[in-house]
């Protein structure tokens, strides 16, 4: 989880970014996209997280600016294990003005 928001802050970074996204839910996905860093992200803040089996999540909030307003992402993220590597699956997300 760490890992990816440091690739989404740095930019730059899509082909990182799709290697550990559950292939089957990144089809729409190009490494451009992933590599963009038009974003100023802020700070992360780990909720708490579990893992069950192959299963695991994270719940996370993390500050972005958005027209120079600060911006709260809270998401759940769902990721699944597969050999010895973790994959982001998806998650639910919301965004709060502050």
């Amino acid at each position: 989880m760490r890992s990816r928001y440091s690739a989404y802050c740095m930019g730059g970074y899509g082909t990182y970014l799709l290697k550990t996204w559950f292939a089957p839910m990144a089809k729409d996905l190009s490494i451009e996209d992933l590599s963009s860093s038009d974003t100023e992200w802020l700070g992360l803040q780990i909720m708490d997280s579990g893992v069950s089996g192959n299963s695991g999540w994270v719940e996370f909030k993390a500050v972005y600016k958005d027209n120079n307003r600060p911006v709260e992402m809270h998401e759940k993220s769902v990721f699944t294990l597969q050999g010895a590597r973790w994959f982001y699956v998806g998650g639910e997300v919301s965004h709060n003005k502050l």
